[in-house]
């Protein structure tokens, strides 16, 4: 927290954290897990794999205390960092805990495991020196709709609608640039530990990650997140968080109707479509939240006889 913001007064707190270790029994441990939050009356989104564990849960101060305490009391998770934002009140409206194949689905032809190999971490001061002072490549390892309302500037907009896009991608804008400076960067930096060591094995020689994300480099006192442009996109009911709290904060989303700027993001009412997209408040009340005419037309909802 900054000194010249207002400070929140809060009960409520939000998680993001993410560990790559070995689970030998992940649909087991997921149950165990799932216990546990319940019992803490914690909401969110956590991921089992074989792999690791990667979560966003939202709770009580007492009750994100008590759950970060239980899970570093674990040797497998007593390094897990925690990213903590304040709330006043939930994020999520339930809680689920699911097991995947991967923490993030990749799907990569060559191995991605940053137990092995991982690209060279950034602290947010090292990556603001790099993104100001020095010739390289910035890519945004998320997806295109979370470049839109908020990134980095000068970084490449990518042009994937999901994380497994990325390794063609990749080879296709950036394959002859395997020993150029490349530095990549995610919402809370899991992405970029799969993203940056698939890409090591892929031959490209110099590649850095910030890490911890850009939620950390937003909540950094030196950088204050400058350089950053927009908001940050997240996975749950804020949709969108703050991450620049210098002066020279810019907004850069724009309605998908009219162009005009905007950073309130809408679902299509159209039950078929729910495309996620940027509407100012005359569009949204136009197109009755709808994404396209086609769509506003359309039933809001199945129709039963």
């Amino acid at each position: 927290m900054f000194n010249d913001e207002k400070e929140l007064i809060s009960v409520y707190h939000v998680l993001l954290y993410y560990q790559f270790v070995a689970i030998d029994d992940p649909d087991g441990f997921a149950d165990q897990h799932r216990q546990l939050c319940n019992d803490l009356g914690l909401k969110g989104r956590i991921l089992v794999a074989p792999e690791g564990l990667n979560g966003t849960v939202s709770g009580k101060v007492e009750a994100c205390t008590q759950y970060r305490d239980t899970l570093v009391q674990d040797p497998r998770f007593a390094s897990m960092v925690f990213k903590i934002d304040e709330s006043e009140g939930h994020t999520f409206k339930k809680m689920f805990v699911r097991v995947k194949k991967e923490l993030v689905t990749f799907r990569a032809d060559l191995p991605s495991n940053p137990l092995e190999v991982t690209g060279h971490r950034l602290t947010p001061t090292e990556w603001k020196a790099k993104i100001e002072h020095e010739d390289v490549i910035i890519i945004d390892g998320r997806t295109d709709y979370e470049y839109d309302i908020g990134h980095f500037r000068g970084a490449i907009r990518p042009d994937c609608e999901s994380f497994r896009e990325f390794p063609d991608w990749i080879r296709s804008h950036f394959g002859d640039k395997k020993d150029k400076t490349i530095l990549t960067y995610c919402t809370g930096g899991i992405r970029c530990e799969k993203l940056t060591a698939f890409m090591m094995h892929d031959g490209f020689t110099n590649v850095y990650q910030l890490d911890g994300g850009i939620v950390t480099y937003g909540k950094d006192e030196q950088t204050k997140g400058a350089l950053w442009d927009g908001l940050c996109y997240v996975f749950d009911e804020r949709v969108t968080v703050p991450i620049n709290h210098t002066a020279d904060r810019n907004v850069i989303g724009t309605c998908h109707h009219c162009g005009e700027p905007t950073e309130h993001y809408v679902n299509c009412r159209n039950f078929r479509c729910r495309a996620q997209h940027l509407a100012c408040e005359p569009c949204e009340a136009l197109f009755k939240s709808a994404c396209s005419m086609e769509c506003m037309v359309a039933p809001e909802r199945p129709v039963y006889n």
